[in-house]
């Protein structure tokens, strides 16, 4: 398939529709509540994106569950299939492999001229930019309130752009905002995030720090800004290379941050250091629970850019699954190949759903020597924000790691509780509850694979129960003549 690179959101919006994947709510509703109940019904069935065209008290439509599904999450990033963009970054590690066992010039300058061509882009025009509104009033966007107990109105769905002040390197990232009046907000950044350690290096500095939030911006780059990518790995550039064109940028008006030039709003302020934290919270979270309230940093608002004719991109989370966890699937299978390239003897990974990402992992290997599954479950939690899972299931390479029903028979079979788990102290999620204390607690691995002699394990392991083939073909043969329904 030939990649589209989608230059705005509203042609996402328009692809949708052609497809037939999105439906126009005409009917006038609420922020408050009322779009999440609607849209939690409709995510929970596998429905479409919805397009809210009136909403109460305020003129510009709300996109929800825009990449809610499978084909819509692939559709975000240009492709069929997410194994479709898998491979291609798969094919992209296995020819740096072979660059570094013998270097053809030809195909390296052809690969850094591609790389290059992924790079983001400075234009001087921008559509974010139609309209600049210097009187603030963040009144005027329907932003949600998801939950009944949330603190207040929540913009889920934020591409926070802040600047390391030592490198001048950008960042971008996803972070909630509680919208606390006209003109001010939460940063939910959390303590391992990019933005907190920018933060607390112009705290060091004594400096205000500069922010810029864009709303709205063709949805692979929205997705990119979610991607566990390696420190120092510009997400902008990711973006690029899953667009298969680069990101046009433009300089914001009131600060020099750069913002994706069609994004629909784009909200330029800062975040000063030296004032106190501002309690946030609670929100409903995607653990389908309730994060409790907490001390954020405060973000002001001195100017909003936008659209002529804007369309307002939120999400809801909660109970999976929702929007959130196909975007979740998206980074399991795009970088699938990057951790086998770091723990090779991996052979696929399922994050379940019901995990919340963070809080499952069920990976397959080839099982050759002693203390494999041990080495593996390490690796993994020395690995960025794999570091949060809290459970790590191991399975032998015969397990389709996507069969949850086999995953369970094999757990609650193979394993002798002494020898197959293991415990091991570290960090965790910002959001996870069940720890005594915020931030750290014990993760668990469970060690679901076939055991023998270097195992430890004396008995003879039995083999699992198969039919003979050629029994089974000629049952096949026969099957619809014997009127079983």
């Amino acid at each position: 398939m030939t990649l589209m690179a989608y230059r705005s959101l509203h042609e996402f919006i328009t692809a949708l529709e052609e497809a037939g994947e999105l439906v126009r709510i005409t009917h006038e509703v609420s922020a408050h509540l009322e779009i999440t109940e609607i849209t939690d019904r409709v995510s929970k069935a596998g429905g479409p994106a919805l397009l809210f065209e009136h909403v109460t008290g305020s003129t510009y439509p709300v996109l929800m569950n825009a990449m809610g599904s499978y084909r819509r999450m692939a559709m975000a990033l240009g492709c069929e299939s997410l194994e479709e963009k898998q491979r291609e970054i798969h094919e992209l590690i296995q020819w740096a492999f072979a660059q570094s066992r013998g270097i053809d010039i030809a195909s390296v300058m052809r690969k850094l001229s591609l790389v290059r061509s992924f790079f983001p882009r400075t234009v001087k025009r921008a559509a974010c930019q139609e309209v600049i509104e210097t009187n603030v009033d963040l009144n005027t966007l329907p932003i949600l309130t998801c939950w009944p107990q949330d603190g207040g109105p929540f913009i889920t769905l934020p591409v926070v752009f802040t600047r390391d002040p030592d490198t001048g390197a950008q960042n971008a990232g996803m972070y909630r905002m509680q919208c606390f009046d006209a003109s001010s907000t939460g940063m939910h950044w959390h303590i391992h995030k990019d933005g907190s350690h920018f933060y607390q290096k112009h705290r060091e500095k004594g400096e205000r720090m500069p922010v810029s939030v864009a709303l709205g911006a063709d949805p692979a780059i929205t997705y990119a800004s979610t991607a566990p990518l390696p420190e120092g790995v510009y997400e902008m550039l990711f973006a690029g290379f899953l667009r298969g064109k680069p990101v046009d940028m433009v300089k914001c008006v009131t600060n020099d941050l750069k913002v994706p030039a069609d994004a629909e709003f784009v909200l330029e302020g800062y975040v000063d250091p030296s004032e106190s934290l501002r309690e946030e919270g609670p929100f409903g979270d995607h653990t389908g629970y309730y994060s409790l309230a907490d001390r954020y940093p405060v973000f002001h608002v001195e100017c909003i850019t936008h659209r002529k004719k804007p369309v307002y991109p939120a999400t809801v989370v909660g109970k999976p699954p929702m929007e959130d966890c196909y975007m979740a699937k998206a980074t399991e299978r795009l970088f699938l190949p990057i951790l086998q390239l770091v723990v090779p003897e991996i052979i696929d990974m399922e994050l379940p759903l019901s995990g919340v990402f963070h809080n499952c992992a069920i990976v397959s290997i080839h099982k050759r020597y002693p203390g494999q599954v041990q080495k593996v479950l390490y690796s993994l939690w020395g690995l960025g924000q794999m570091m949060y899972t809290k459970m790590i299931i191991v399975v032998d390479h015969t397990v389709d790691v996507h069969d949850a029903e086999t995953v369970a028979w094999k757990v609650f079979n193979n394993i002798d509780a002494r020898r197959d788990l293991v415990l091991s102290d570290g960090p965790l999620d910002a959001l996870d509850h069940a720890s005594p204390r915020a931030l750290y607690g014990t993760r668990l691995g469970i060690d679901a694979t076939k055991k023998g002699t270097m195992d430890n394990h004396e008995r003879i392991w039995p083999d699992d129960i198969v039919m003979d083939t050629k029994v089974k073909q000629r049952i096949d043969a026969i099957w619809d003549s014997l009127g079983i329904e």
